[in-house]
């Protein structure tokens, strides 16, 4: 007795798909996404920077033309304050020394040219 040949096929309609994809749920944005985020926020930050640095750089040259139209004010004050207190040392010196015979005061006490302190006062 034989038994008869019998091939074995697949089912009418077929087999079903093999499922050999890994389901992975989302996990958040893709890299691309993230790049192009960390890309803009540096960007503003760069534009922050350079938007402060104008500011500062502007703040100095405002800060150096003020200094420059005050120099001369201040130059004057100056002048006027030590001139003020060398006539106050003057008038001191003549009440001082108001007993002494020959005492000239304001004149110098050098007899030479070698020791004499430069005068840096103008009086106008």
């Amino acid at each position: 007795m034989s038994v008869p040949y019998r091939q074995d096929l697949p089912p009418p309609g077929g087999f079903e798909a093999i499922k050999y994809k890994r389901n992975l749920p989302f996990k958040g944005p893709s890299g691309i996404v993230m790049l192009a985020g960390v890309t803009l926020f540096c960007g503003y930050g760069f534009y922050r920077v350079g938007q402060g640095n104008l500011e500062k750089r502007e703040l100095k040259r405002e800060k150096t033309w003020a200094r420059i139209h005050l120099v001369p004010m201040l130059l004057a004050e100056g002048d006027r304050d030590a001139y003020r207190r060398q006539q106050a040392a003057l008038e001191r010196e003549k009440e001082i020394m108001k007993d002494v015979p020959g005492w000239e005061a304001g004149k110098s006490v050098y007899h030479d040219k070698k020791h004499v302190p430069r005068e840096s006062i103008v009086v106008l």
